[in-house]
């Protein structure tokens, strides 16, 4: 609030003022009392209504300065109705019961909705570890009974299990901290772990793979397991037609570990390679390939958010696409083993 606003939310009792020093003047005037008397009268009344006028302004803009600092400060700013500061003023009074009235309908909109969400989020966590059962089932006896038909229905099955576990981690990203593990992780052995279940998706396809991971980093192998085959998955979905290859490798500076997967597929348009983060983008390749859901990448990005970890992408059409994961050294984890 400045001194203007104010000004002008007054300007009607302002004028009543002056309008009352007029007739007041007049009717000194018309009484017989000198003219400098009456000016004297007035100009009291003046110097009163400023001091009155700065007087309040101060105090106005103590209170809502007040106001503003408890919102500052509070995550949650439904619950200013709470938190207000105590006014004198009945007005001040009445307006914070309507906002704690308000406030509290709001609150419990909210916990109804996070009680709805909750319970979908259950289903969906006891629907995938149901459904997980048949489908290992039909993986092992697509092992067990070993020819050209049981190796197509196990691609298949593999597809609809990397679906399931899509809906899982994505009803849980938003409470990663539930289910979160820190942990030295050989990121070596956790792209070998990717690369073997996706091991009949290369053979079928023909596609090389490579890995040269040395490195630890401290994270939660059971999250970056499911990040990076999101992106192997990728890269299998829009692979090169011929010599396809496939490179899982880390690189190590002072501050940080690069684990990057590099691809010679199809390539993303460089005018598209902004948004493939984005939720429900599919791109060109999307709409030309294999059908995409276009919630790999997002699931991913926003899973590397939750668990502090930088990923970024280059790609050159035609050429090939290169995802990095990029985790900060703990240099206090190994200090302490």
């Amino acid at each position: 609030m400045n001194l203007f606003s104010f000004l002008r939310d007054k300007i009607l009792l302002f004028l009543l003022h002056f309008a009352c020093m007029m007739a007041l003047g007049m009717f000194l005037l018309a009484t017989g009392y000198e003219r400098g008397a009456c000016l004297l009268i007035v100009i009291c009344w003046l110097l009163v209504l400023i001091v009155w006028t700065v007087y309040e302004y101060r105090k106005r803009k103590q209170y809502f300065s007040k106001m503003e600092a408890v919102l500052a400060q509070i995550d949650q700013r439904f619950l200013l109705g709470e938190l207000m500061p105590f006014s004198e003023r009945l007005e001040d009074r009445i307006y914070r019961e309507m906002i704690r009235k308000s406030n509290q309908s709001v609150i419990e909109k909210i916990h109804a909705a996070e009680e709805t969400k909750n319970d979908y989020r259950e289903y969906i966590e006891s629907w995938v570890h149901e459904i997980k059962a048949p489908i290992t089932s039909v993986a092992l006896m697509c092992e067990n009974h070993k020819s050209e038909v049981t190796r197509s229905i196990s691609s298949e099955n593999a597809k609809i299990e990397n679906y399931v576990d899509m809906a899982l981690y994505y009803a849980r990203s938003d409470e990663v901290y539930k289910d979160y593990i820190i942990q030295e992780t050989d990121l070596g052995a956790v792209a070998a772990e990717v690369v073997g279940r996706n091991k009949y998706y290369f053979i079928q396809n023909g596609m090389q793979v490579e890995i040269d991971c040395k490195d630890h980093v401290c994270t939660d192998r059971k999250w970056i397991a499911f990040i990076l085959n999101q992106i192997v998955q990728n890269s299998l979905k829009y692979r090169s037609d011929s010599n396809a290859m496939l490179r899982i490798y880390t690189e190590k500076s002072t501050e940080s570990v690069r684990l990057v997967i590099e691809d010679n597929g199809v390539g993303i348009k460089e005018e598209e390679i902004a948004r493939i983060f984005e939720k429900n983008f599919t791109g060109t390749n999307g709409r030309s390939h294999e059908r995409s859901t276009g919630m790999g990448l997002y699931l991913c990005a926003k899973l590397c958010t939750k668990l502090g970890i930088e990923i970024h992408a280059e790609s050159q059409e035609h050429v090939g696409t290169k995802v990095v994961l990029e985790f900060a050294v703990s240099t206090y984890y190994f200090s302490v083993q």
